[in-house]
């Protein structure tokens, strides 16, 4: 009998960073806290582990701005595994201060101490080089000369964003290139192999999660970071100046929420540039995702439809336009080229008939957020859990948004009063868990829990609060909070609603 493909089967499944898991030295990594948490997972009765993007964070901390679209994120590296290896010690490792809060991420610190570390173990790994070292290098060169290179350069440069550095390398000549990979080598050397140890160890990660039954979902922004190696390496790609400078960048337009719109600042893509090419940037990208993860969850769907410019320089997003986007041409691309991805389409925000039709043609699985139900008792918004349809994503709230207990003590009255009513809320059973037993009663193939939910955590334990900087993507979960007692009671809830593994017998 042919196996139900994932997103078609009812599900359920956690979103946990990996920032945001337990570790000694300063944040989340691909260690035995990660193996823990599969092995959670799977006792909770869960099939499905969300993940936020994986690349190399850039100013910001977020993972939706990083050096690379194609590149692993160093910081995940996990130290305690590189001191089995032999390319570091632990007294060198808990010499480096890392912060001392464990619920916390200090950035500063990570940086500052990271490379330290890093600069050791390249120093022993390249006396005895892994006999599969050359091959990962020549199977990613087409990205990863290219951002090795880029991170050489900007640490000569002080990490001036690559608009800042002189014109031979800001725009490629050949004999600057070559001068620079020549002076740079030992540092280019330290890039590539911190990608080859993070692949190494994310790679293990994965096929022990897949072989416990678990999915990874993963992340895929729409746009990549002005200041990375993706616009460096592909200026023709991007809207851009003669000094590779963005003409429009992107963003979003006022609406109830913000007045001034959000203006986001990534460049944009010269889509029919793309298009002359069969889209072969985006089809290695998406490769790149779709191995990288079991289903890919894309970002701004509706920005492939139509997307808003902004002109570069404004200070807000209000004025600015409509443009069309690829639409429908470049997910029968994918399909043409890649084969049959199992993607999520995160169709939230302003959205159309077009946008709805796309979604429509796409067979893709959008996202529903409960959150975003309560406001008006009188409408029957989409977002409420009995409207879903079976094809789709469900979401009490997502990195995005606050935590249930946030939500319920900040929303307004008559929005708390409607949810209470709604999902017969108690305190006995617990405000978060009445909307977590209401979203897995729900007709949606698959739901998808913060963390944060099951141990009922207020917005201290929020992730992102998008349009302001310096307190996002720093949390962390305290180790004792993932524990048999607390996957029993998931695992009960799970199977109640006929969501754990083999529950309905003819889907497998």
């Amino acid at each position: 009998m042919k196996k139900t493909p994932l997103l078609q089967r009812r599900r359920s499944g956690i979103l946990m960073p990996i920032f945001s898991l337990p570790s000694p030295y300063g944040i989340g990594t691909l260690g035995k806290s990660a193996y823990d948490f599969v092995d959670f997972l799977k006792k909770a009765g869960q099939s499905y582990w969300q993940i936020l993007p994986l690349g190399p964070t850039t100013f910001g901390d977020s993972p939706y701005q990083a050096y690379s679209t194609f590149a692993g994120n160093p910081y995940f590296i996990d130290l305690e595994t590189l001191c089995k290896d032999g390319y570091l010690t632990k007294a060198e490792c808990d010499a480096i201060d890392f912060g001392k809060d464990p619920t916390d991420i200090d950035y500063e610190k990570l940086y500052q101490g990271r490379l330290k570390l890093m600069r050791i173990a390249q120093t022993r790994f390249f006396a005895n080089i892994p006999a599969d070292y050359d091959e990962f290098c020549k199977k990613n060169a087409f990205w990863l000369k290219d951002y090795a290179l880029f991170m050489a350069i900007k640490y000569e440069n002080k990490g001036a964003s690559f608009d800042r550095w002189e014109e031979g390398l800001r725009l490629r000549k050949r004999a600057d290139m070559m001068k620079a990979s020549r002076r740079l080598k030992s540092e280019i050397d330290l890039w590539k192999m911190q990608q080859y140890l993070f692949f190494k160890q994310w790679t293990a990660l994965k096929a022990y999660a897949n072989e416990n039954g678990i999915s990874i979902i993963g992340d895929l922004p729409i746009y990549v970071a002005c200041d990375s190696a993706d616009v460096w390496a592909s200026p023709d790609q991007f809207v851009l100046d003669e000094n590779c400078k963005p003409t429009q960048v992107a963003g979003c337009p006022p609406d109830a929420f913000t007045a001034d719109g959000q203006l986001w600042g990534n460049p944009l893509y010269r889509w029919d540039k793309m298009k002359e090419d069969g889209y072969a940037w985006w089809c290695r990208r998406m490769k790149a995702a779709s191995t990288l993860y079991d289903v890919v969850r894309l970002d701004h769907f509706r920005g492939f439809e139509a997307y808003y410019t902004i002109p570069a320089g404004r200070k807000n997003a209000r004025r600015g336009k409509w443009q069309k986007g690829p639409g429908m041409e470049l997910f029968e691309t994918f399909r043409k080229k890649i084969g049959d991805i199992p993607i999520i389409a995160e169709d939230l925000g302003f959205l159309t008939p077009a946008v709805h039709q796309m979604l429509a043609d796409s067979g893709y699985p959008g996202m529903k957020v409960a959150q975003f139900a309560f406001d008006n008792p009188a409408y029957e918004s989409e977002y409420l859990p009995h409207t879903y349809p079976k094809n789709c994503v469900a979401y009490a709230g997502t990195h995005d948004n606050e935590t249930i207990i946030g939500w319920l003590d900040n929303a307004k009255e008559a929005t708390v009063k409607h949810a209470t009513a709604y999902f017969r809320l108690t305190e006995k059973e617990g405000r978060a868990w009445g909307v977590i037993r209401g979203m897995m009663a729900s007709t949606a193939n698959t739901v998808i829990f913060q963390i944060q939910d099951f141990i009922g955590l207020g917005n201290e334990a929020r992730i992102n609060e998008p349009s302001t900087l310096g307190k996002n993507w720093r949390w962390r979960i305290r180790p004792e909070c993932i524990n048999d007692w607390l996957a029993e009671l998931i695992f009960k809830s799970t199977k109640t609603y006929y969501r754990t593994p083999n529950e309905i017998k003819n889907e497998n």
